[in-house]
């Protein structure tokens, strides 16, 4: 699988597997966005161990979209604020309905806004 037609199955996708670090761990299936070809996740929760703490100290980790994995690098963008709009946009165009909805405007708040993750795609696990 290409690394466009991944980014095409997280973005059609509702929930996507994230394992933050290299420990021998579950997939945790988190919402993830596709802004610009780039893909995003905000953490919902602010605990210290959350997949998001998990990067800030090792930017390894995979990201499982049905039954493909990638392998990623984690970072902060650091055009984060620039796309803050337009991740906001796709959190609400991709997640605002139902019981989503109060959790889709959420994540547009200041405290997850900065909890913002972008992954970069490295290669197909195997």
């Amino acid at each position: 699988m290409t690394k466009q037609e991944f980014k095409e199955s997280i973005d059609s996708e509702i929930l996507t597997g994230i394992k933050a670090g290299t420990d021998d761990h579950r997939f945790l299936d988190i919402w993830m966005v596709i802004v610009d070809d780039r893909i995003f996740a905000r953490s919902w929760g602010i605990a210290e161990r959350s997949w998001y703490n998990t990067f800030l100290n090792n930017e390894n980790g995979k990201i499982k979209s049905g039954d493909k994995v990638f392998n990623i690098k984690a970072k902060i963008p650091e055009d984060l604020y620039e796309l803050e709009e337009p991740i906001n946009n796709a959190y609400m165009k991709t997640y605002d309905f139902g019981t989503n909805a109060f959790f889709a405007k959420g994540l547009a708040g200041k405290k997850h806004v900065e909890k913002t993750m972008e992954f970069i795609l490295e290669d197909e696990v195997v």
